[in-house]
């Protein structure tokens, strides 16, 4: 047993948005099983150009079958408040430099708490978070930052350092397999590494990982009403 996870994410990315909700919300579960968590900000517009991927958008039939597939996985997770922008797809270099310049500085909580502001940003209040003056609105609304590390936050966004390190690490994930996001590499606690894509494979993920898990059952009719 034991293990850890890397999930890499961007904020554009719905799925992105439930995973995340996800693994916050049962990281002390997994943390009771020795299994720790750490979110990486990639670009997923790179991935997608990198891997030859296209978005599921783009083509018809899948973005028709897409309105359904996210309305049940946002009653799944009882986050029936998200929803796309009207200026989705967005570009998001910026918030994700942001991200990575702050993940290098600041605590992990704080970390965690601005990427959880952006994603909100993004999907909930529908703010576009790829304009600078709006991105750093957002920082400042947090009250995470003082507005000196607001201005220093949105310099770096501009500076090759993290230009670089956003590049990194969309490039080490395409060497991995990625080919969208949330994207996945777990190790196991006897040092097996595997990839998994997605927010509905995490029974896959527990399985590889050792952690005792429930499985889905279908309650016999007349003894107690489903529950999700």
């Amino acid at each position: 047993m034991g293990g850890h996870i890397d999930c890499y994410l961007d904020c554009a990315s719905f799925y992105g948005v439930i995973a995340f909700n996800y693994l916050l919300k049962n990281r002390d579960l997994l943390a009771g099983h020795d299994v720790s968590v750490e979110f990486h900000p990639v670009f997923l517009g790179g991935i997608n150009v990198g891997s030859g991927n296209k978005p599921p958008w783009t083509l018809l039939a899948k973005a028709k079958y897409g309105q359904f597939d996210g309305d049940r996985a946002k009653k799944y997770h009882s986050m029936q408040n998200i929803s796309a922008p009207s200026f989705f797809p967005p570009l998001t270099l910026l918030p994700q430099r942001a991200l990575c310049y702050i993940k290098a500085t600041f605590p992990p909580s704080t970390f965690e708490r601005t990427w959880s502001r952006l994603f909100n940003a993004l999907w909930i209040d529908h703010i576009n978070i790829t304009i600078p003056s709006d991105l750093s609105s957002v920082l400042a609304s947090t009250r995470i930052f003082s507005e000196e590390e607001v201005e220093c936050i949105m310099k770096a966004t501009g500076e090759k350092e993290w230009k670089d390190k956003l590049l990194a690490n969309t490039e080490k994930v395409l060497e991995q397999g990625a080919f969208g996001a949330p994207w996945f590499w777990v190790r196991s606690g006897e040092g097996r590494e595997e990839p998994f894509f997605g927010s509905d494979r995490f029974h896959f993920m527990w399985e590889f990982l050792g952690i005792p898990w429930r499985d889905i059952a279908i309650i016999p009719k007349g003894t107690e009403k489903a529950k999700l």
